[in-house]
């Protein structure tokens, strides 16, 4: 991993397609909230599917708690897809191939020129990708568990989220004035919270099957 990659450095916003091969940007993927980013060696790897089996049960909680979970690998939009929908996860697969992640960071995994891939990092995002830990994964218990995922995204969401102890009295008066920026979601309009994101997301899908 590049030396300048350590807590408080900014993630490069790297831009790739999904699983569906739809072009995204790790700060389009973020939005507003902290995210966990998982570089993967792909399907083929039963380590990998092992800690994304793991992860799924993970993203049902971040769901609710306005966090984020996306996965990279060197894998094509096929084997992708096929990794994916194997550990039956539902956070967006990145694909890779060109391996521009691995030689930009300078994780490539010379052990395997077979398959080539990512040396194996999860990245704790806080918002604006900044770095708040990495981890290396080259052996499997170097990886994160869940539950020190649970305590890394509760350390920055008290950092990131004002109204982390509404109890306070700033807090308390701020509300019952009426003002909500320091609220979250209740400072974002409608238009911009996670379910009208999914409900559109959903229609277009819908409309592009017809």
């Amino acid at each position: 991993m590049r030396d300048d990659i350590v807590p408080g450095a900014v993630l490069p916003d790297y831009e790739l397609s999904d699983h569906g091969g739809k072009r995204r940007k790790l700060s389009e993927l973020q939005g507003p909230d902290p995210m966990v980013l998982v570089l993967s060696r792909g399907g083929f790897c039963p380590k990998e599917r092992r800690q994304h089996e793991g992860l799924v049960q993970l993203h049902r909680e971040l769901e609710v708690a306005y966090c984020r979970l996306v996965t990279i690998t060197t894998d094509n939009i096929i084997e992708t897809n096929e990794f994916r929908s194997g550990v039956g996860a539902h956070w967006p697969f990145l694909s890779d191939p060109r391996r521009v992640v691995q030689k930009d960071l300078d994780i490539a995994e010379y052990t395997d020129p077979l398959h080539n891939p990512m040396i194996p990092h999860t990245i704790v995002l806080e918002p604006r990708l900044v770095v708040y830990k990495v981890y290396n994964g080259y052996w499997f218990f170097g990886r994160p568990t869940i539950e020190d995922l649970r305590q890394d995204l509760r350390a920055i969401l008290r950092k990131c989220r004002p109204d982390w102890d509404i109890t306070t009295s700033d807090l308390t008066g701020a509300w019952q004035q009426g003002d909500k920026k320091l609220f979250y979601p209740y400072d974002r309009t409608y238009e911009h919270t996670d379910t009208a994101v999914s409900l559109r997301n959903v229609l277009n899908q819908q409309d592009e099957g017809e």
